[in-house]
């Protein structure tokens, strides 16, 4: 699928080492920026991307620009529900603040046209991403997660930075 040179393709069974590693990178950047250092590990981490990338549903994507991989996605669809999600979504330091995220979200949702709602998540301490998914992608804030609201489906308190405070997010179609 294409949109202003930016594309995606499905990601190859050989690359998910490469993409799990950029992802990782991509995420650190906030959680340094805002806490100093990482924790204990990569964020997420390996068990964690390699529960997600193996959920039933779950498409991994590369998102291309100009021919070279610039970031990646995962959604899981729901061909029944047409309730879908946006797991993981990363655009590689080096090729932000170009609009090259919002092409790829907008070309997401073009690839899947059948969805009715899109749902995500993201830590309270990532503002980039709040502004983003809000304010470029449309998306509203319908939960805050926290110590005396926890997200049932998510990490628990100790596993983010933050103590684990999270938003999530729909999109209407």
């Amino acid at each position: 699928m294409t949109t202003d040179t930016v594309t995606l393709a499905p990601a190859h069974p050989d690359d998910l080492p490469a993409f799990k590693r950029e992802l990782q990178e991509a995420f650190a950047i906030a959680v340094v920026a805002e806490f100093g250092a990482l924790p204990d590990g990569p964020i997420p981490s390996d068990d964690d991307l390699d529960a997600t990338l193996a959920h039933p549903g779950a498409v991994v994507l590369r998102i291309r620009y100009e021919g070279r991989v610039v970031g990646g996605a995962v959604v899981t669809i729901d061909r029944e529900t047409h309730r879908n999600a946006l797991d993981l979504f990363f655009i590689t330091p080096g090729a932000h603040g170009r609009g090259l995220g919002r092409r790829a979200w907008f070309a997401i949702e073009r690839h899947f046209p059948q969805t009715r709602v899109w749902e995500t998540h993201t830590p309270y301490f990532e503002k980039r991403n709040i502004h983003f998914y809000v304010n470029v992608c449309g998306f509203r804030i319908v939960e805050f997660f926290g110590a005396h609201h926890p997200d049932p489906h998510g990490p628990g308190q100790s596993d983010l930075p933050g103590d684990g405070e999270a938003f999530r997010f729909e999109k209407v179609m």
